[in-house]
């Protein structure tokens, strides 16, 4: 696998991101890229935001005017990434994180908000790689499968509740 930069901006002030999350983003980013051989060097930029900033952005980008948890803006369409010409990485695109949202998440699905934060950074990241779950059915399956082997090799496994079956 060719060189991953992961471009990380806090951008929030209400919750202070623990010693070692930037870390975890990155290996999460590292991990999804890895399972799914991406064969380029690429770039991904991930920005922590408040919820006042995650639904602006998602009225003005989904028009819809709620908070979420991620946002995903990808850079490609059916592989095809813009590049960084100065280094050839693949801009694969950007990576929105309501940090407030994900610890209101972790204590209500009980696990701790790092493993919240990784599994947000992961599901997003395949997003950035073209994958859907929108419409449901065996892609939703297939992703959430995705995404919990990869929570899994980064020794962040699910309680339970979103588990399928077998490893992609």
């Amino acid at each position: 696998m060719e060189k991953i930069r992961v471009i990380i901006t806090n951008s929030q002030k209400e919750v202070k991101i623990p010693t070692g999350m930037r870390m975890l983003v990155r290996r999460c980013c590292n991990a999804v890229l890895r399972m799914e051989k991406f064969p380029y060097s690429a770039e991904i930029s991930v920005t922590f935001v408040d919820n006042h900033e995650i639904r602006k952005l998602n009225a003005e980008y989904r028009n819809k005017d709620i908070e979420t948890d991620v946002l995903s803006f990808p850079m490609g369409e059916n592989g095809v990434y813009d590049e960084n010409h100065a280094t050839g990485a693949k801009i694969l695109g950007d990576v929105v994180i309501s940090i407030p949202k994900a610890l209101e998440q972790a204590q209500l699905y009980g696990h701790s908000f790092e493993r919240e934060v990784g599994y947000l950074t992961v599901h997003s990241v395949l997003h950035l790689l073209g994958y859907d779950h929108e419409n449901g059915g065996l892609e939703r399956v297939r992703m959430r499968e995705k995404e919990e082997y990869v929570m899994d090799e980064l020794g962040l496994p699910s309680s339970g509740a979103y588990s399928y079956g077998e490893k992609p």
